[in-house]
């Protein structure tokens, strides 16, 4: 039993140690340094974080919260974080003003009660002036209203300490044993340093300020007594006030304590929904398929940029809020958003909604819709969020989901037919060197251009095939294009210049793009070679352009003035072996996309608005990435020479 209960004992001690250690409290800091409120918006691990730095990336100000990242918080919290100032901070401003306002008053009451025939001795007029004169200096003067910490009150003799409550209970001390009892009584101005203390130190140091209010109190009492009061009342009125001021203490230390956690609490919490909110938004703004949240009045609370390229015919729209009603091209899509809030269900596979562009093509888009559901009829506003993708898109996907086996059979073929295609251009060689008249000199010319013919479509398949793509660094598409450009018009036998049919406008700096060279030298040829076959032939009547869309992305277009490409056609454009010329393989464009695919790039067919004059456009979205110094300077001053 006596083992048992050492042991019992040990664990108990065990844990009051480790108690102590979760929680240091030194005697130099109060409830605020103690409970490390000092820095508001910062959440702890350990303590070894800096005080001006959170363990996700420095608080708000860091992150440069914006107004779109403000509305997850609420007022009261912005405010709180935009003011910069700690929990201490705030509470010891707020005592500076009420000692200010204290002394004007003091000032006041001497003048009110002369006025009624009360007149306050010299002595004390002057004790109530100094004061009122001190209080509002320490108010009106920011070094004095904000030098101080917890650290700096924490000590008896600190300057702070003696403006504060020293000055406090030595004025209101004063004033008291000034004034007799019958015109004014001071005792309850007491309450102010006591509280203070209470609030802003160390509990041994605020027990410490409610003793020496309690001794002057009794000492103040005992020369009542001397000069003939009643030891009884007067005693016992100093013993009760004491006491009162010994429980002020206690209790503001005790709420001090706790306003510290829970404001701490609040501040970390606020932290992580901020973060919370800036993780939401990068998934959501880098989605694919577009995300929108309306409600009931058909407003648009939030639009990530894929929603805000489908509701419009080129570009993008405005950016979230703004009215879903009003534009004549919406207007299925508002009837569809009416419906679903008035019957409170939506196919879970989403329905097709026709936008028709004015004088631009129309687009059908899939949408999905899922409802903000409310547990009590008041508690919220319910909101629809619409998922929105393009049915093209879709067929596009699903297409290339069920080419991918293909497209490994193919490679497999192609390696597999090389052998044999060697075997009979070689034979169809010794053929050749035999051949005496013209007929099988024509017979052994079209083996070999079929075999040619078959050698490219295997090299073609071959290229594409799966394979590992090695890391690849940022190469200045600024520069490649227009080499290519350059090459590719003399192999055509053009001029580039006013007149040409090929018009080029590029940035005037450098873009760097994560791509192989070689294979955007391969898309941008195909590209300029469909352009140029299907064009007009007039000035401009292909136009190459490469500009940056965003901080991520850089896009390339070429478009021409050909006809429209008929949608029975469009929807096969990337579809291996898929031609209209009779002797093309099908493989062109096909090969484009799946080298855009493998460095995150993307290609894209759409047709332009008929006021355009070059409405087939092909695009090429590449992932932007900086460029080295050494060849950002290089590229710009080839680009400016």
């Amino acid at each position: 039993m006596a083992t048992a209960a050492r042991g019992k004992d040990r664990r108990g001690a065990d844990r009051r140690r480790a108690a102590a250690q979760l929680l240091p409290r030194s005697a130099d800091e109060s409830w605020f340094g103690a409970l490390g409120v000092d820095g508001d918006t910062q959440l702890r691990d350990d303590g070894r974080v800096p005080e001006d730095e959170s363990r996700y990336d420095g608080g708000w100000a860091a992150a440069g919260g914006s107004e779109t990242d403000s509305r997850f918080l609420t007022r009261q919290a912005r405010r709180i974080i935009g003011s910069g100032q700690t929990a201490f901070q705030r509470i010891y401003s707020a005592f500076i003003a009420a000692r200010a306002a204290l002394g004007v008053a003091l000032i006041a009451t001497v003048v009110v009660a002369g006025v009624f025939g009360v007149r306050p001795s010299l002595t004390v007029i002057m004790v109530s002036v100094a004061y009122a004169a001190l209080a509002l200096a320490m108010w009106a003067l920011p070094r004095y209203r904000r030098g101080a910490a917890p650290k700096v009150l924490a000590r008896l003799y600190s300057p702070q300490f003696l403006a504060t409550i020293g000055v406090d209970i030595v004025c209101f001390t004063a004033l008291h044993l000034l004034s007799p009892a019958a015109s004014l009584n001071y005792v309850a101005l007491l309450v102010l340093p006591v509280l203070m203390a209470g609030v802003l130190t160390p509990r041994l140091m605020a027990l410490a300020t409610a003793s020496i209010v309690a001794l002057a109190l009794l000492v103040i009492a005992s020369w009542g007594v001397l000069a003939g009061g009643d030891i009884t009342l007067l005693m016992t009125q100093a013993g009760l006030a004491g006491s009162g001021f010994f429980v002020i203490t206690l209790l503001a230390g005790e709420l001090a304590g706790r306003l510290a956690r829970e404001e701490l609490t609040a501040k970390g919490s606020l932290e992580l929904a901020r973060q919370q909110a800036q993780l939401n938004r990068l998934v959501i703004e880098e989605m694919q398929e577009g995300v929108l949240v309306v409600d009931r009045r058909g407003r648009v609370r939030a639009a990530n940029p894929a929603a805000r390229a489908l509701l419009a015919p080129e570009g993008m729209c405005r950016e979230a809020p703004f009215q879903l009603r009003g534009v004549e091209a919406w207007g299925t899509l508002v009837k569809s958003v009416e419906r679903a809030f008035a019957e409170g269900t939506w196919p879970e596979a989403g329905r097709d909604v026709l936008l028709d562009f004015e004088g631009a093509p129309a687009r059908t888009l899939r949408v999905r819709m899922r409802f903000t559901r409310r547990r009590e009829p008041q508690a919220s506003e319910e909101l629809c969020v619409l998922f929105l993708e393009d049915v093209r898109s879709m067929q596009a996907r699903t297409r290339q989901e069920k080419l991918a086996a293909m497209g490994r059979v193919s490679a497999g073929i192609a390696h597999e037919i090389r052998n044999p295609l060697a075997a009979i251009s070689q034979a169809n060689a010794l053929m050749a060197e035999d051949a005496t008249t013209a007929s099988q000199r024509q017979l052994t010319r079209m083996v070999t251009d079929n075999v040619e013919r078959l050698k490219r479509i295997v090299d073609d398949v071959m290229e594409v095939a799966p394979s590992d793509v090695q890391a690849m660094g940022p190469i200045d598409a600024n520069a490649l294009v227009a080499a290519v450009c350059v090459e590719w018009a003399r192999t055509t036998g053009m001029t580039l210049g006013e007149h040409s049919v090929l018009r080029v406008d590029l940035p005037d700096e450098p873009v760097g793009v994560v791509f192989d060279s070689e294979h955007l030298r391969r898309v941008l040829i195909n590209l300029l070679d469909n352009g140029y076959r299907h064009a007009t032939k007039v000035p401009a009547a292909v136009r190459l352009r490469l500009a940056v869309r965003d901080e991520t992305h850089a896009v390339l277009s070429v478009a021409s003035d050909g006809a429209p490409i008929p949608p029975d056609v469009e929807r096969y454009l990337f579809e291996p072996f898929f031609s209209t010329r009779s002797r093309g393989t099908g493989l062109g464009l096909y090969i484009c996309r799946e080298l855009c695919e493998r460095y995150g790039a993307r290609i894209d067919y759409r047709l332009r608005s008929a006021a355009e004059p070059n409405r087939n456009e092909f695009s090429v979205a590449m992932r932007r990435q900086a460029l080295p110094a050494n060849e950002a300077a290089e590229a710009r001053l080839h680009l400016t020479s």
